[in-house]
């Protein structure tokens, strides 16, 4: 049987001062794109249904990938965008992974928003796969899982730096600093030494692509790799291994896996490795 991805994209189309934001469109046709050629099955979704606006930005050069390009030339794609589900709709239990899209509109809609709240929690206490690109990562910050825990405590995750926010010259329009509310929730936030990187963090069932549009192609190799391992492990009849990663464990890049662009982590003391993609 095929997976199944559910995408959750913004509503939100502007600003607080009225300057227009949005959907980064590469990310989430790149993403699209790479699960298509897998042959899974893909809805998309938004907190209110319906249309979706595309940052302005995203549809320029550098930023309009051939991914985008294909997309905006296509009225059956764009149609995807005009009628998408809303999330009160969305059965969590039909997916094998859901991925948040990025854009600054998710900051405003995803962030206290508790029906994707409880579809994020739900899908992956259930061990689905969940990951986000970009600033969909704002989508998770305040999720709770059933323990009251944030879902985020503990975890390795990446997404746009504050510092990012100020080189795009947006730090004064955004509602808040979404890396400090990373590391208020507990996460082990990575920022990389270089800006808008295309890479990716990777906790068990948790995928997170630092930047818009070049993690997109990063995070959804990642989340083909983890539901490939959930397979394996459920093949076996094993269950999922879900690790607790906290900054108290000191994490050593150990080495580079051949044949990937994965490199591994050893956790010292807890006999396992993570692991992370891209450049740092």
């Amino acid at each position: 049987m095929a997976k199944r991805i559910l995408h959750i994209v913004t509503n939100v189309g502007q600003y607080d001062n009225g300057d227009p934001t949005g959907l980064w469109l590469s990310g989430l046709t790149t993403a699209w794109d790479r699960f298509e050629q897998r042959g899974f099955e893909q809805d998309i979704a938004s907190p209110r249904g319906g249309d979706v606006p595309l940052d302005p930005r995203s549809l320029k050069f550098p930023f309009r990938n051939e991914s985008a390009k294909s997309w905006l030339n296509n009225q059956e794609r764009m149609a995807l965008l005009k009628n998408t589900l809303p999330i009160r709709s969305v059965d969590p239990n039909t997916y094998d992974a859901i991925c948040l899209a990025g854009g600054h509109g998710a900051m405003f809609d995803f962030t206290h928003n508790s029906e994707l709240h409880n579809l994020i929690a739900s899908t992956y206490e259930r061990g689905a796969v969940v990951a986000s690109i970009g600033h969909g990562y704002c989508g998770l910050l305040n999720v709770r899982l059933s323990d009251g825990s944030y879902l985020v405590n503990g975890k390795i995750l990446t997404g746009p730096s504050w510092r990012e926010e100020k080189l795009a010259l947006v730090s004064q329009k955004v509602p808040y600093n979404a890396e400090e509310l990373a590391k208020e929730r507990g996460a082990d936030y990575i920022r990389w030494k270089r800006p808008y990187r295309g890479s990716a963090a990777a906790t068990n069932g948790l995928v997170t692509g630092h930047n818009n549009s070049s993690s997109a192609d990063t995070v959804a190799s990642s989340v083909c790799d983890e539901l490939a391992r959930l397979d394996s492990l459920k093949a076996k009849g094993s269950e999922p291994l879900y690790l607790v990663l906290t900054r108290s464990i000191p994490v050593r890049l150990s080495r580079t896996i051949p044949g990937s662009s994965f490199a591994s982590f050893v956790l010292p003391g807890a006999g396992s490795t993570r692991a992370h993609r891209g450049e740092d």
